[in-house]
């Protein structure tokens, strides 16, 4: 099978391809060179409620199933995506504009969340707590949640929603989702893919179209009692919000603003190879993409110019060019944002080192930039820039670097990289971070909970963890024994 067999242009609900009511369909575009991909359909509340109806019904007969045949659903589910991953990687290229060994990459760590969820599937369990009467027995059973509705972001378009999907079928739940109109058919996908793993229909649904008019529907639609959202905080504060005010299960994965220190004690080969990993992955499009590098100053000169030579290597082309480093960003929004960060940190102070324009190759595609004599009142020290721009900020002593490196209102991911033991612990201890990158530059992986603190939002995706906000807990005492 290739790329255009697994491109659907329809929503899917209770197992059939349907178009929006209207008709009404917006169109898709490769983001390397503006051309039309295809259309997909532009719905709103009424096609949401009739796919939150077919994932209710489903849910009576799903979470009946034993823990091993949704395990064995799963487990061929990865089983699914791992024969087919070059036709989805190539359309996640297409579509997203990633290059084509990343989109892979993300489709392959999409398929080892689904196997580690069918692994997990069969380990959620319950215990008996020792009863304070004679005649009684207390047991505590975890059961799904029931229909949740996920919504997925544009950057990791497959990955995320496999974090989702996994968990929440291991769990026994069944699901609407609404991929981000930017990159659908990754989304829309997973629908085939459910059905080529015999999944039954009706346990996942996906629809596109109007963001506010199918949120809306979600949260206050009483079948539904979990949200799941990955996106920008501004979008998750109101989703929390409205959920709340019904009582749903909510968890959110929102934006980041990610530190990097780099110790004077830090192997500094090893510290730029971890930079380059941590930043400029995906075009820097990602939410545990380092914002701010903070460099100790006795290094920073040397650090700097290591830095610089990787950044100048970069091959900047089309996702499906051999060889490509880095592809195009989203949109022209995002570029802009990026410009205007560039020009902040100039106008501030800032040395332009590399880049700091768009590319020659124009279109959505910018050149990866780094600038030095950075500080804090930069907006880049303050803003989630979303693009492969990097700005290094010199600091004298480790609580200084600790200080600015808390000092924003998010707390997802946090890097530094240093040989010293003690200061591991003590760095790793004070980090207000959800996730810490200690001598690593790369830290996801389906084992271990992902997610954070403060505004970048709450519940975990991943580990053991993952399952948790997709159940119930349920107390048993029985009497009379």
């Amino acid at each position: 099978m290739n790329m255009r067999d697994f491109l659907h242009e329809a929503n899917f609900v209770a197992g059939q391809w349907v178009q929006a009511d209207a008709g009404e369909r917006m169109v898709v575009t490769d983001k390397a060179n503006g051309s039309v991909i295809g259309h997909i359909p532009v719905s709103g509340a009424a096609e949401t409620r009739r796919a939150i109806d077919a994932a209710h019904v489903a849910f009576t007969s799903f979470s009946k199933l034993t823990a091993g045949e949704r395990a064995g659903m799963l487990q061929s589910l990865a089983g699914v995506i791992r024969n087919h991953a070059d036709a989805l990687a190539e359309l996640l290229t297409n579509e997203q504009g990633k290059p084509f060994a990343e989109a892979k990459g993300e489709v392959l760590i999409g398929a080892s969340y689904i196997q580690w969820f069918a692994e997990e599937a069969r380990r959620v369990y319950g215990e008996t707590i020792p009863s304070p009467w004679a005649d009684r027995r207390m047991l505590v059973v975890r059961e799904p949640v029931g229909v949740f509705a996920a919504i997925t972001p544009w950057n990791f378009p497959f990955s995320m929603l496999a974090r989702k999907v996994g968990a929440g079928l291991a769990a026994g739940c069944t699901c609407v989702v609404k991929p981000s109109e930017f990159t659908p058919y990754c989304g829309l996908v997973w629908a085939q893919l459910a059905q080529m793993a015999g999944i039954p229909d009706g346990v996942i649904n996906i629809l596109t179209g109007d963001a506010a008019a199918i949120g809306e529907e979600m949260t206050s639609n009483d079948k539904v009692r979990k949200i799941t959202f990955t996106g920008s905080t501004r979008v998750g504060k109101l989703l929390a919000e409205r959920a709340g005010a019904a009582m749903k299960r909510f968890s959110m994965e929102l934006g980041g603003n990610a530190p990097f220190i780099v110790f004077d004690d830090a192997d500094l080969d090893a510290a730029v190879e971890g930079a380059m990993a941590a930043k400029y992955r995906n075009a820097g499009q990602t939410c545990v993409c380092t914002n701010r590098f903070y460099v100790q100053r006795g290094i920073y000169d040397e650090f700097a110019e290591k830095m610089a030579e990787k950044v100048v290597g970069l091959k900047v082309a089309p996702g499906m060019e051999e060889g490509a480093m880095q592809g195009p960003l989203i949109n022209e929004a995002a570029i802009a944002k990026v410009e205007d960060h560039i020009a902040d940190a100039l106008a501030k102070g800032g040395v332009l080192k590399i880049g700091g324009k768009r590319h020659e190759l124009g279109g959505n595609f910018f050149a990866p930039t780094l600038i030095t004599a950075g500080h804090q009142e930069m907006k880049v020290a303050r803003e989630e820039t979303f693009g492969p721009l990097s700005v290094l900020i010199p600091f004298d002593q480790e609580e200084e670097a600790i200080a600015m490196a808390n000092d924003t209102e998010y707390g997802l991911a946090a890097y530094f990289y240093t040989r010293d033991l003690g200061r591991t612990f003590r760095v790793g201890s004070a980090l207000e971070y959800g996730m810490i990158g200690i001598n690593a530059g790369i830290i996801t992986t389906e084992v271990a909970p992902f997610g954070g603190v403060k505004d970048s939002g709450q519940g975990r995706e991943g580990g053991r963890q993952g399952l948790d906000d997709y159940l119930n807990v349920k107390y048993l005492s029985i009497a009379g024994i």
